[in-house]
């Protein structure tokens, strides 16, 4: 797994540890280090993904695993459109050396976190019909990936799955800026949530236990019905920005303020995802209802924030 030890990785990481597989976790460290993989029996082998397929060192982690889940990306839809070489250079070039490599070492089973923002800014509900057009370097790089495993399923016979995730949270997120993991820690820290424009725009809010099951579901799915398909990993529910301010308000308490900003150049008005292909396939059920969902990762936000090892993680 690539990626293991950051926010979806680490709840993957030990799903797969209590159904019985072994893991090894390739990650650079850079977003979160390892002080997620804490307690887990997962193999850690630091790097950089690109350098290491540069320097042929990937076949050795490779032999004898019969699947590889990708998880590493170079995030953000800013930061590609400031550095859209960059972006495509550690989302295309690294991933397609290591889907390459998996099929050179006889891994068949593929599964890569790709995005809806390969689909773009298209109206709702979103599903792998949509046709995607990305407004954004890094959904082009997702869209390019997504392209790579349709070819190598119908080229190689691999089984390759994208996910394409939704908005996800959940535990271990206390470094990430999305928008509910900054609703929680702001309010935990007692600062304003700040909703921009007029709260109408949404997400697609999908708890990471969820999204982890659809991972499994698509490592355990006989291979000739998911080979080269691509996934929404979502729950299938709109919900808009200002609802979701006045949940996490209500769930940590109800003193926390909100305030408005100038809405941000660029944000869409969001759409929900459509879930049913993957139900259909691999029985995918998003489970976790969002009130349920926050109040669990508030609490665990709050432990976070008091364990020496994982508060200065909210500081990234």
């Amino acid at each position: 797994m690539t990626g293991g030890a950051g926010f979806i990785g680490a709840s993957l990481v030990r799903a797969l540890e209590a159904a019985g597989d072994t893991v090894t976790v390739l990650d650079d460290g850079r977003a979160a280090g390892i002080a997620f993989l804490r307690g887990t029996a997962a193999d850690l082998v630091p790097g950089d993904l690109g350098l290491l397929a540069e320097r042929g060192e990937l076949s050795r982690l490779l032999a004898g695993s019969d699947a590889v889940v990708h998880l590493a990306a170079r995030t953000g839809v800013p930061a590609s459109i400031v550095d859209p070489e960059a972006d495509w250079r550690d989302n295309v070039v690294a991933s397609l050396a290591l889907l390459d490599l998996a099929r050179r070492n006889g891994v068949q089973r593929f599964v890569f976190a790709s995005s809806n923002a390969a689909v773009g800014a298209a109206e709702g509900p979103i599903s792998e019909h949509t046709v995607p057009r990305p407004t954004s370097p890094y959904g082009a790089a997702k869209l390019a990936m997504e392209g790579y495993l349709s070819a190598f399923a119908a080229s190689y016979g691999m089984s390759t799955v994208a996910i394409r995730f939704a908005n996800v949270y959940g535990p271990y997120a206390l470094h990430k800026r999305s928008v509910t993991a900054s609703f929680l820690l702001a309010g935990l820290q007692g600062r304003a949530l700040t909703v921009y424009g007029d709260g109408r725009q949404a997400r697609d809010l999908v708890h990471v236990d969820d999204l982890v099951g659809l991972i499994r579901a698509s490592l355990d799915a006989p291979a000739q019905r998911v080979a080269g398909q691509i996934f929404q990993g979502g729950s299938g529910v709109r919900t808009s920005i200002g609802e979701l301010a006045r949940m996490v308000v209500d769930v940590l308490g109800g003193d926390v303020p909100v305030v408005h900003e100038p809405a941000r150049a660029g944000d869409v008005a969001g759409a929900a995802c459509d879930v049913s292909l993957a139900g259909e396939l691999v029985g995918y059920r998003p489970q976790v209802p969002l009130r349920d969902g926050l109040s669990s990762v508030a609490t665990w936000f709050r432990e976070a924030l008091e364990d020496p090892q994982l508060a200065p993680l909210a500081e990234r």
